[in-house]
């Protein structure tokens, strides 16, 4: 069960950047395609540099995703690779505006509802 944020100028885009993230982790983590659980988040300011020689402008998205431990690097990598693909194909979003972020847990540390860890 992924948790996904979504902070991007604005809130034209965000339904189509959610609809984005969650087909890019269907794709390539298998998540089941029922399993969305996401914060969408126009923000009137996001602040950010040119970082690692990467241009970014007022299109910038912040995609962060919390998850359980397991994936390997090549799913994560095929994931950011998606996103960003996705981001353009359905928001018109720039690539190098895409900025995504993984934090990994354990079952323990999910509450799916009722106050109890339905993974633990």
């Amino acid at each position: 069960m992924p948790f996904v944020r979504i902070d991007a100028i604005g809130t034209g885009k965000l339904e189509a950047l959610g609809n984005a993230v969650h087909d890019a982790m269907v794709e390539t983590l298998g998540i089941p395609a029922d399993d969305r659980f996401q914060v969408l988040n126009g923000q009137s300011t996001l602040k950010y540099d040119d970082y690692l020689g990467i241009h970014r402008d007022e299109g910038v998205v912040f995609v962060a995703i919390t998850m359980r431990q397991g994936r390997t690097d090549a799913q994560k990598k095929a994931l950011y690779r998606r996103i960003a693909e996705l981001a353009e194909e359905y928001a018109g979003t720039e690539p190098r505006n895409v900025l995504v972020t993984i934090t990994e847990n354990n079952p323990v540390d999910w509450s799916i509802g009722n106050g109890e860890a339905q993974y633990a």
